[in-house]
């Protein structure tokens, strides 16, 4: 008994692709790069965050470490 083969009811055309993105695969990207060119046209809205005393001394003493 032969074996059934099952063929593809369209076949694909040969040099083509069909890719499809989801809504939010561009509005994603696109609501990023808004919020950051916002931040840098107007860097008064962004403030340093204030952290705790002993982190910044750390990072200060890294810092001297590195550039000497």
């Amino acid at each position: 008994m032969p074996a059934l083969t099952h063929t593809r009811p369209h076949p694909a055309t040969p040099g083509s692709v069909d890719i499809r993105l989801p809504w939010w695969a561009l509005a994603l990207p696109a609501l990023a790069f808004v919020a950051l060119l916002m931040l840098i046209l107007n860097p008064a809205d962004a403030h340093a965050a204030t952290g705790d005393p002993a982190v910044t001394h750390l990072f200060e003493r890294v810092q001297q470490l590195v550039t000497r």
